[in-house]
Order: structure tokens, then C-alpha cells, then sequence
């Protein structure tokens, strides 16, 4: 039951306390009586919540997903996806009348990359619970870590890129797993903190951080996507017994380490509050569209074999996404820089 807001008349006692009294419905409500405790929490907003206990015990959310046999794995994955990022801490998966051995296995992938423990599996019902402890995590941290990977995803990309190294490639593509680990975490803690100001205090997060971060969290992820791109289309070529010409290697790699400067520049000036660097990122993406055509004109010119062709536009064009996703990251901090003062 909803109901509307009280005011209480602050009372002074003695010559230094004031005090507010309880509402003697919530008193009944949690029995509490004299010389019980109560715990007090305040808000970033500066509001103050009541426990009505020495700790607020948090039930962990529980949801029951129910699976057809024919079900698409892409829908129950995302389905598992979706209960995880929305706060879910048990998620229970069962099936109608049992799993087959494709559902088991994505069922069982997904839940090692959203850090879920299995507790009990057969072949109709799955419980997955995840244990970390929410409250200590730093988004910072996790923050660092994901863009250190995903930097140098793009460093070793396009160093086998320049070598035509499909085995540094395979490496860099594998890699890939680690920050899709983390992004899904941060998401979580994010999409969590908005609806729970305790979380969103231990966190030292506002409601303008969350979505700041949630943005920078997809754009790292995407980075990484895109070096993994380029690592797969360099097995591809690799693989088929191809060679890309050295001038047109050369000017990709010039224009990869252009990109991945971009991209170190922006998360740092980010993380740093550096506007003036932001806005010379931002100006400066005109200068890797130019450098895009030039690629895609040469591509054309110096190659001849249609696969090749194909793969390096494919390169091309991942290039420059890692340039504009660092030219979304340097706008991120330089509207942070107005965010209002919580």
C-alpha cells in the first residue's frame, strides 16, 4: 500500500538533538518497540531511509524462466540475459518437457559468461544463482579493466594486421569473451543502481552517472567487437591462402594506430575530465573520415581479388567505428563537464 507523505514538526531535546517521531502504523508493522534499533541510511539525494532493523536484509530476486523444446537458443539466451541485467540473483530455467543437448550447452555458456553459478542442473530444470557481492564492486575498476582489454585488442589487431599474422589474430579474437564478462557485470551493477539508492550510494554513483557510464560500458564492448572483426577477417583472408598488398596494409595499420589514439585519448580524457582533449577529438574525426575514403579508393586500386576486397572494407569500416565510438566517448565527457552537482 501506497501512501502519500507525512509531515513531522522536528522537536528539540535537550540543549543539542532534535528528533523526529515514528509513525506509529510502521512501528506496528516492523513490532518494534522501546529500546529497540533501528539503522539509518542517507541518500546521495540527502533524503534518509529507515531499516527497520540493525541490517537491511536484501532478498535476492528470484525469476523462473520456462523453456519449449523446440525453443530458439538465441531466445532463451537473451531471455537469461535480460533477467541477469534486470537484478535477478536466481534465475531457475525449465523446461516443458526436457532440454536438448544445443539448450544445455548455450544454457551453461551464457551462465559462465554472466559469472552464474550452477547449483542444480538435470535434464528438465536448471537453477543458476550469482554470488558476487554487489556492494564492493567498483565501476571504476571494472571500468579500467575492460578498456585496458579492449585497447589492447585493438594493439595486437592491427599488429597482425600489419604482419598478417592470423595466429596473433586467432589470440586477439578469443579475447573478445573477457570484456563481454565484464560489460554484462557493469550493465548490471548500473541498471541496478538506478532503482536501488543504497547500491547507488556504496557505488558513489548519481542517476546522471549511471547512464554516462552505461554508454561508455556499450562503446568499450563495441570497440572490442570491432577489433575482434578485424581479427576474424584476417583469419579469413589468412586461411584462404591470400595476401593483402603492402601499400594498403600500410595505410590500414596508419589508420588503425590513428583510431586506437583517438580511442585511448577519449576514455582518458574521460576518466581524467580533460574537456579541452574531448573537443580535439571530436574536431579531429573529420580527419579519419578523409583518411576512410582514401582506404576504400586504394582498396579498390591495388586489389583485384574480390574476397580481399570485401574483407578489407570490412576492415576499413571497423577502423573507423572504433573512431567514431571514440569521438561518442569524448562527447560523454565533455556534457559530464555541465552535469549538475549532486
Amino acid at each position: 500500500m501506497v501512501r502519500t507523505l507525512e509531515q513531522r514538526k522536528i522537536m528539540s531535546l535537550g540543549r543539542s538533538s532534535l528528533v523526529i517521531s515514528l509513525p506509529k502504523y510502521w512501528t506496528q508493522l516492523n513490532e518494534l518497540k522501546q529500546g529497540d534499533i533501528v539503522s539509518i541510511a542517507i541518500n546521495r539525494d540527502r533524503s534518509l531511509v529507515v531499516f527497520p532493523s540493525l541490517k537491511k536484509e536484501e532478498e535476492l530476486a528470484k525469476i523462473t524462466l520456462h523453456v519449449e523444446s523446440d525453443e530458439n537458443i538465441t531466445f532463451i539466451i537473451r531471455n537469461i540475459i535480460a533477467c541477469y541485467l534486470n537484478g535477478y540473483s536466481y534465475i531457475r530455467v525449465v523446461s516443458k518437457n526436457f532440454f536438448t543437448v544445443p539448450q544445455q550447452k548455450a544454457i551453461r555458456k551464457i551462465a559462465q559468461m554472466l559469472y552464474l553459478r550452477i547449483l542444480e542442473a538435470d535434464t528438465r530444470e536448471i537453477h543458476t544463482a550469482t554470488l558476487i557481492d554487489e556492494s564492493k564492486a567498483s565501476i571504476e575498476t571494472g571500468i579500467n579493466r575492460i578498456y585496458k582489454i579492449s585497447s589492447s585488442m585493438c594493439r595486437d589487431a592491427f599488429t597482425a594486421l600489419k604482419n598478417q599474422d592470423s595466429s596473433l589474430a586467432k589470440s586477439v579474437y578469443t579475447i573478445d569473451d573477457e570484456v563481454d564478462h565484464f560489460a554484462y557485470f557493469l550493465l548490471r551493477l548500473l541498471r541496478k543502481a538506478t532503482v536501488d539508492p543504497a547500491l547507488a550510494n556504496q557505488l558513489a554513483l548519481g542517476p546522471i552517472d549511471c547512464l554516462d557510464y552505461q554508454t561508455l560500458v556499450h562503446r568499450i564492448d563495441q570497440v572490442a567487437d570491432q577489433a575482434a572483426s578485424i581479427a576474424r577477417h584476417l583469419i579469413m583472408v589468412e586461411g584462404r591462402g591470400k595476401k593483402i598488398s603492402v601499400p594498403l596494409l600500410e595505410k590500414m595499420y596508419a589508420a588503425g594506430v590513428d583510431a586506437l589514439n583517438f580511442y585511448d585519448k577519449a576514455v582518458n580524457a574521460l576518466l581524467s575530465n580533460d574537456v579541452r582533449g574531448s573537443i580535439e577529438i571530436i574536431e579531429n574525426l573529420a580527419k579519419m573520415e578523409k583518411l576512410d575514403q582514401e582506404l576504400a579508393s586504394l582498396a579498390f586500386l591495388k586489389e583485384k581479388d574480390t574476397e580481399v576486397i570485401c574483407a578489407c572494407c570490412s576492415m576499413r569500416d571497423s577502423i573507423m567505428r572504433i573512431a567514431e565510438y571514440a569521438a561518442d566517448i569524448a562527447e560523454l565527457t565533455v556534457n559530464r563537464s555541465f552535469k549538475p552537482a549532486s
